[in-house]
């Protein structure tokens, strides 16, 4: 039986929006998760955290009339219980099978295709530069972008294909015009909304350096290089070469308070170098990414706020709930920052994550060579970014 193909349960059963969800998580409130997705699934991505208590048992284990004691022996009867798929079919179901013998049970509406809709807007609070400045924030992922808004015009910064229509919405209601679309690189996570936003009419912006990896549709979009500036309001955002993640990597600094850096540097990990060139290319890669910090980013004013295109389940947000961080607290906290060359090096190759799901079609994808509708490109970039060097925090090491 496919796990979106079930029928409804003979029992009402109330559902939870992920949005709501995520409000009781981030609340600290204690959350209990049936996760019925298959193991190799869940083990590659599945809604986590301090307070959350997290249990994978296939949708399968429920299919027979008669459960297995085994299988209900393992949900817990004393707490209210969240029942997730990948869609929210499989879910429901499940949830109503438990309901029908006493266990207290919901279901999480479109189960974790509705998780990956999440997207949050917090604005900078530390951010000086002209304007306003807002993250977005996708927890599924970790993608990051950002919105700079001044003087009755707008940027966004690494915008994701899948909410082209959230940027244009949000720029309707600040009562601005969404004037660039701007990317740092040729990502691998996460399909591009660049070339989908120029479409309607916001100027798109890729990296001059990326073209030649491949870029099929440059000359239809505006390439910056090393010390292009792009006015917005009384802001100005200053192009910074900073290869390394890529050959193409580029970072802007936005009015001189925060520097985008994209994949070059997390506030909690510095940026992986195998995903343009592959474990040979790494080293060199590698090399490349301690030049680029060394010389192009480290050398900002301290107070300089660092906002990836990341975050991952190591990051700690500052107090204004955003991933960013300024520059001398990264120094201080990550020894990465202070290595010599070698050791860095050294440091970065050694425990890299799984590269992420899909990337290698992303990257083509995000190139223009592959051709995807928009289910495609949401169902592609599902799962987690693992864009860092490390699976764990390098800040406090």
């Amino acid at each position: 039986m496919n796990a979106d193909d079930f029928p409804t349960p003979d029992v009402d059963v109330d559902s939870v929006d992920p949005e709501s969800l995520k409000d009781r998580i981030d609340a600290g409130e204690d959350v209990t998760i049936l996760d019925t997705r298959m193991q190799s699934d869940y083990d590659e991505w599945r809604i986590d955290g301090e307070n959350v208590t997290s249990i994978n048992v296939p949708y399968f284990e429920f299919l027979e009339d008669e459960v297995d004691d085994d299988v209900l022996d393992r949900i817990p009867d004393d707490r209210e219980v969240t029942v997730l798929c990948a869609k929210g079919g499989a879910s429901e179901y499940v949830a109503g099978t438990l309901a029908e013998r006493g266990y207290d049970v919901d279901h999480l509406e479109d189960g974790m295709n509705g998780w990956a809709s999440i997207y949050e807007a917090v604005e900078v609070d530390r951010y000086d530069g002209a304007g306003t400045l807002l993250q977005y924030q996708r927890p599924s992922s970790g993608c990051l972008g950002y919105l700079l808004y001044d003087d009755g015009e707008a940027a966004i910064i690494d915008p994701l294909r899948a909410f082209t229509d959230r940027y244009l919405d949000d720029a309707d209601d600040l009562g601005v015009d969404l004037t660039y679309a701007i990317d740092t690189h040729v990502h691998a996570d996460h399909i591009s909304g660049v070339r989908d936003l120029d479409a309607e009419g916001v100027e798109g912006v890729i990296p001059d350096a990326a073209v030649d990896r491949g870029v099929t549709y440059a000359d239809e979009l505006t390439t910056a290089e090393d010390g292009d500036t792009f006015e917005v309001g009384d802001a100005a955002i200053e192009t910074v070469y900073t290869p390394g993640h890529t050959t193409g990597m580029t970072s802007y600094l936005v009015d001189e308070s925060l520097l985008a850096t994209g994949d070059g540097l997390f506030i909690e990990s510095v940026a992986r170098p195998d995903l343009e060139e592959g474990d040979d290319g790494a080293p060199d890669a590698a090399r490349m990414l301690y030049e680029s910090l060394q010389e192009r980013v480290l050398t900002l004013p301290d107070d300089t706020l660092i906002g990836g295109a990341h975050f991952s389940d190591a990051a700690v947000p500052a107090d204004d709930g955003t991933y960013t961080a300024p520059i001398g607290e990264l120094v201080a906290e990550m020894d990465a920052l202070t290595m010599e060359e070698d050791d860095f090096v050294e440091l970065i190759l050694s425990d890299m994550p799984p590269r992420p799901a899909n990337y290698e079609d992303i990257i083509a994808t995000n190139l223009g060579q592959n051709t995807v509708d928009d289910e495609e490109a949401f169902t592609l970039e599902l799962g987690p970014n693992n864009c860092a060097a490390s699976q764990d925090s390098l800040a406090g090491d």
